[in-house]
């Protein structure tokens, strides 16, 4: 039988490190933020009331534990920032398209990590394809403010990107 946590890194664990992606740029720093989400989530997960709820769940306390991360990191030092690579995922497509696609996903991951925390947040969930309901529960805001925070931080990342 498969523990609750050993499941949710098979099911999440890759959808978790983007987080950690979006919110810190280098890669052990990375590593070390992926780690304190899963030990917080291992922590917290005695408290979860509605098991059929895991993802949105598993994803608040994801958002919540990287916020702490980039609050301390802030505290000890100001105005650093730096770019992050986002996860290889998929097929091998030939070197030009891998080449092109890694560079669209930097210069997003770097675009992402420049976005207001609260449009960072709902932008990296939604691209994880979690539902308005499911990203509005995980960050305890209302459906509608996912939507309109959505389609502002495209806007701003259109505005960035072009």
């Amino acid at each position: 039988m498969v523990s609750t946590i050993e499941r949710i890194v098979s099911e999440h664990g890759q959808g978790l490190r983007r987080v950690a992606a979006a919110y810190e740029a280098d890669a052990m720093l990375q590593e070390d933020l992926f780690q304190e989400i899963l030990l917080a989530i291992h922590q917290a997960l005695p408290a979860l009331r509605e098991k059929d709820r895991l993802a949105p769940y598993v994803y608040r306390i994801a958002h919540n534990r990287s916020a702490s991360h980039v609050a301390k990191a802030v505290g000890r030092k100001r105005g650093e920032e730096g770019a992050a690579q986002m996860p290889a995922e998929g097929e091998e497509p030939s070197p030009e398209t891998a080449m092109l696609e890694s560079e669209q996903a930097d210069r997003l991951a770097h675009a992402i990590r420049r976005l207001p925390l609260s449009y960072r947040q709902v932008v990296t969930l939604y691209l994880e394809d979690m539902s308005y309901a499911d990203i509005a529960e995980a960050l305890d805001i209302s459906q509608s403010n996912v939507g309109v925070r959505i389609n502002r931080a495209k806007q701003m990342l259109k505005e960035m990107l072009t």
